[in-house]
């Protein structure tokens, strides 16, 4: 059996980017926006919205993606996040 494995980025309510991996995408957005959320970037920006994600076969592939997303510029991220999604505006 394959887990599916996802790297996402999320646009805090300051408008800046959180790049993550997860095994449950859904559930790691809800976490993003709780009171007590665990991602300390996150816990005063919020409310977090998923703009972008990628599904991958193994969580070493999506950690990898995440790695290099990180690495990437503001303007990078967008044209990343625009590659899916052309009406994102930053």
């Amino acid at each position: 059996m394959t887990e599916k494995a996802y790297t996402y980025i999320v646009q805090c309510n300051d408008r800046t980017f959180y790049c993550g991996w997860t095994l449950d995408l859904e559930r790691r957005i809800q976490e993003h926006n709780s009171e007590n959320s665990i991602t300390k970037y996150t816990r005063n920006r919020q409310p977090v919205r998923l703009v972008y994600f990628e599904e991958f076969d193994t969580r070493a592939k999506a950690a990898q993606r995440e790695s290099r997303i990180k690495d990437l510029s503001r303007k990078e991220k967008i044209k990343v996040i625009q590659s899916k999604h052309p009406e994102f505006l930053p």
